[in-house]
């Protein structure tokens, strides 16, 4: 983007100084309007009109001063360029969608919320805290779908996980197979670190790949699968429609497969968690933030040309033109 800048813009101040000037000289009274050769002369332009050349000079001379204090500001026209270099660390999340995770066991802006408006918070400020990964995205139910492919255009994906609800897809929860859909998406990027963060409420019920077989494929490709089991231990609220349609909420019990999920983490060299209300689920992100640490890579580039050449010349002519207006006569 190209812009005019000073180095040192605080001389402008002086630019101030102006207004005072011409202030000044106006109460000493004007200059000369005209030089004669002889009084004779002057006594026949009198009874003529009245001239205001007398008043150039000095506007001419304030105005080169402008320009001379603007040059001491050095003034530069050009732009400057920032690129943001990639981390080296590509991350798919992989998060459940299927109707379970409309129980109503967490609460976000002191409400009670459902577990996947929780989730999509506290991910978008997970993906917002990681500006310089690669990051996509898998949702699964019955099976797995992928939302936003591995991104540096964090706003895209942002709006992609913004669009996830219950329904979108036949329900079930199918672990194994996500696990392997996110291996698959990662399995070709050259990235120095690659890794799955895959968040279920639920057991493996659907799906042709066990959760355990696909945890192996990732372990050979080095990827990490860190896993969370989201939701209450025990029973959780879940909304339900009756025969009349109207909405009420019932109780039921939270199942979650606790050891798969953690041997498909320690078998990737990662870790499992367990969130049970909002503030844990934010706690886990922000300590998976930590064990994949990233660093922000910043390239500044500059082209500018300088512009005080050009401004003297300016000042310089101006001066020159003043001197001509004082020293004009008359025969």
């Amino acid at each position: 983007m190209n812009e005019l800048r000073f180095v040192y813009p605080h001389l402008l101040w002086l630019l101030a100084i102006l207004p005072l000037l011409l202030f000044w000289r106006g109460r000493s009274g004007p200059a000369p309007s005209l030089v004669f050769s002889s009084t004779s002369v002057a006594r026949i332009i009198a009874k003529g009109k009245n001239t205001r050349i007398g008043k150039v000079p000095i506007l001419l001379k304030i105005f080169a001063l402008a320009l001379l204090i603007i040059s001491l500001a050095r003034p530069q026209y050009g732009n400057t360029t920032t690129e943001v270099e990639a981390s080296g660390i590509d991350i798919l999340l992989a998060m459940d969608v299927s109707g379970s995770m409309e129980a109503q066991d967490f609460s976000l802006n002191g409400r009670p919320a459902n577990r996947l408006d929780v989730v999509q918070s506290v991910v978008a400020r997970f993906i917002k805290d990681r500006p310089n990964d690669r990051i996509g995205l898998v949702a699964f139910a019955g099976r797995p779908y992928l939302v936003c492919p591995l991104t540096l255009d964090h706003d895209w994906l942002q709006k992609r996980l913004d669009s996830l609800k219950t329904g979108m897809i036949e329900d079930g929860t199918a672990i194994g197979s996500a696990i392997a859909s996110g291996v698959n998406r990662l399995r070709d990027r050259k990235a120095k670190s690659r890794i799955l963060i895959l968040l279920t409420d639920g057991m493996n019920n659907a799906g042709k790949i066990a959760p355990l077989t696909a945890a192996e494929a990732a372990e050979t490709l080095s990827i990490k699968v860190y896993t969370i089991g989201a939701g209450t231990r025990g029973e959780a609220p879940m909304p339900v429609r009756d025969q009349f349609g109207r909405k009420r909420m019932m109780r039921v019990q939270v199942d979650i497969d606790e050891d798969t999920l953690r041997q498909v983490a320690d078998r990737t060299g990662a870790q499992y968690f367990r969130a049970t209300d909002t503030r844990s689920l934010e706690n886990i992100y922000k300590e998976i933030n930590k064990l994949e640490a990233t660093t922000r890579k910043i390239k500044h580039f500059s082209d500018f040309r300088e512009l005080f050449s050009y401004t003297v010349m300016g000042a310089l002519l101006l001066l020159i033109s003043a001197i001509v207006f004082t020293g004009k006569r008359l025969p």
